[in-house]
């Protein structure tokens, strides 16, 4: 499918934005009575009041202060780290530092991207993928990565969790490359590293939830940020279509286009989109895939969904969302009960005879539509018809395929 692309300037407009003689910080607490941004340097701190806007956004210009800097924002009393913050070097309940995205010297300008009728995907673990589990280290296997046949490596999420060893799931601060990797500058190497090698690199995103730990964002957005109308496994469900969710819409996809501008990522593979409830005419997920196909290169998007439906592939013409695959799980559950006879929980609804793997194989996934003992009701629509772009994967511990092109493993 062809698309218009237009070039576009970019600049992350939340957080802390270095300037020629300082840095702009920018938070959304709506409801505070009292905002400002401190400033430590040693054991020496500075205090810059915050001014309001009209949708809540708390502002200032902190002359003098460059990357590098380390700061909290005190509201109300209290001290928070920032949650757009690009590093969070002592850990997400530590100070964040002010990071210049525009200092590193990559040398990928005559990379042009990757084809979706090329792709070929390793997913990888960066705390698992070596014994030093940083991106440094990371780099030093692509080449045997590259002699597979792969195209691109998916990296498991990477945005700041609580502790050292983590399968990043549960990512606090989303704009924050793990310090224990490398943080910001080691993500850059990674990524120019792979573009040398005519590697693309996918960043594992997730939307849908934020844990537990070190999660701030209630109390800086007076709640606003979540919203009780919809429950999830980790709790209330992010508020992206009820009052006040323009700023956390806003505060996403400027997440993903962070990566795109400030890191060359090559696309997102978006985690569990059937757990992100939006019922706003346009949504999020649909959001996102068009501010990155709209970019040069169009970045690729790629949806963890367990619903195998096809809207999320159609194109928007035909009342889809246009993203450009989705990982179905169908092919990976009949092989382990066929393989291991894996029976619990999901596995269940799965046979793994001969005839259903090879149903699936064909398919791209397995239910369209059939009644799914797991949940007692119908699950999944007709695979047919769908564009096929030919897309493959290949994985060192779990095997799924890209619907719908059944070519996987």
């Amino acid at each position: 499918m062809q698309r218009t692309v237009k070039k576009r300037t970019w600049t992350l407009d939340i957080g802390a934005n270095p300037l020629a003689d300082g840095t702009c910080f920018k938070v959304w607490a709506p409801d505070a009575k009292q905002a400002e941004v401190v400033l430590f340097d040693g054991g020496r701190e500075e205090t810059f009041a915050l001014d309001r806007d009209d949708q809540g956004y708390r502002t200032t210009t902190a002359s003098g202060v460059m990357a590098g800097a380390r700061y909290k924002y005190r509201i109300d009393g209290q001290l928070y780290p920032d949650p757009a913050a690009r590093a969070l070097p002592e850990g997400i309940h530590g100070n964040a530092q002010v990071v210049d995205p525009h200092t590193f010297r990559w040398s990928d300008q005559n990379w042009n991207g990757i084809r979706l009728d090329q792709l070929v995907i390793y997913e990888l673990h960066i705390g698992t993928f070596t014994p030093e589990g940083t991106f440094d280290a990371a780099i030093e296997r692509l080449d045997a990565v590259k002699e597979l046949g792969v195209t691109a490596v998916e990296v498991m999420p990477i945005a700041s969790f609580p502790g050292a060893r983590n399968w990043g799931y549960d990512g606090v601060g989303l704009y924050a490359p793990a310090s224990c990797y490398g943080g910001p500058e080691g993500l850059r190497r990674f990524v120019d590293a792979a573009h040398a090698r005519e590697l693309g690199v996918i960043l594992d995103a997730v939307y849908n939830h934020f844990g537990p730990e070190g999660n701030y964002l209630p109390a800086l957005t007076g709640g606003r940020f979540f919203t009780s109308r919809r429950k999830t496994a980790w709790g209330d469900a992010i508020n992206y279509d009820g009052d006040d969710s323009a700023p956390v819409r806003h505060f996403m996809i400027q997440n993903a286009l962070h990566w795109a501008h400030e890191y060359h990522v090559d696309g997102l593979r978006l985690d569990a989109t059937h757990a992100i409830g939006d019922e706003s005419p346009v949504h999020l997920v649909q959001e996102i895939a068009r501010e990155l196909h709209a970019l040069a290169p169009p970045r690729i998007v790629i949806a963890e969904d367990e619903r195998n439906d096809r809207r999320l592939l159609l194109p928007e013409s035909q009342g889809g969302y246009g993203l450009d695959g989705v990982w179905a799980d169908d092919l990976h559950h009949q092989l382990r009960r066929l393989v291991a006879g894996d029976n619990e929980g999901y596995f269940r609804a799965f046979s793994g005879s001969i005839e259903d793997v090879a149903s699936t194989l064909r398919k791209g996934w397995f239910y369209e539509g059939q009644h799914s003992v797991e949940t007692n009701a119908p699950r999944g629509t007709p695979a047919g018809g769908l564009p096929r772009p030919g897309i493959g994967c290949t994985t060192p511990f779990r095997c799924r395929c890209i619907a719908p092109r059944p070519r996987c493993c």
